[in-house]
């Protein structure tokens, strides 16, 4: 089974992608699963269920949904190895730019978008700077003069990846990382992995529940700006 892991910040597509992408290795013969790792909400068993496609969502609720997913991983593969799928796509929350784990030996996909202004493709961390694909979203509505910048800016931050346009409701280019994805390596156990960038570290009074203002309530991993 082929484990990939697809990662992008919020309102980028990422789901519609990757239904799209799921449509076209369906017609292709191909099984697929997918589990979709979220904070609070998620709509995902409702969107991949009515198309009959395997899905398992986790909530992490108070916990980063990062952390959630390195600690859940395991066994999301053993549920895909159970089923026999020719494909496992874990997508992630979104909600932090600096994490969005993928893992060495685990095929990475970075969704962004073409609204999200030029300077972005430095906004984010790991999850684009690590991704060995990354798909650029909506830009059919943007100039093409805005297309080249922005995937040049894209190709600064990660010189490595592939890169391709992707339209996740027409579905053009989906054809393109299907195929990009065949070479993806199979995976039959996470034991003894890596991520490929280590995570944020905070332990704090805050993450332990407190919600009062105030230096003398601020106690643990603590970081600073100097005024």
């Amino acid at each position: 089974m082929k484990l990939v892991t697809f990662s992008g910040p919020p309102s980028t597509g990422k789901t519609s992608v990757l239904l799209r992408l799921i449509d076209e290795l369906k017609a292709q013969g191909l099984t697929t699963g997918v589990i979709k790792f979220d904070c609070l909400y998620a709509n995902e068993e409702e969107l991949f269920g009515r198309r009959g496609i395997p899905v398992r969502v986790g909530l992490s609720g108070g916990l980063c949904p990062d952390h959630f997913f390195v600690t859940n991983i395991t066994e999301g593969l053993e549920w895909g190895l159970r089923e026999d799928f020719d494909y496992l796509f874990t997508e992630s929350a979104g909600l932090c730019n600096r994490c969005s784990p993928h893992i060495k030996g685990v095929s990475a996909v970075c969704v962004i978008d073409n609204l999200m202004g030029m300077d972005t493709p430095r906004k984010i961390g790991p999850m684009l700077r690590m991704a060995d694909i990354v798909a650029i979203t909506k830009s059919d509505i943007v100039s093409q003069a805005e297309r080249e910048v922005f995937a040049f800016r894209v190709a600064q931050e990660n010189p490595k990846a592939q890169l391709l346009f992707v339209n996740g409701i027409s579905g053009q280019g989906v054809f393109e990382l299907g195929r990009l994805l065949d070479s993806a390596p199979v995976t039959a156990s996470l034991s003894g992995r890596r991520l490929r960038f280590s995570m944020p570290a905070a332990l704090c009074s805050y993450c332990l529940g407190e919600t009062l203002i105030g230096t003398e309530y601020e106690v643990g991993n603590l970081k600073k700006i100097l005024f």
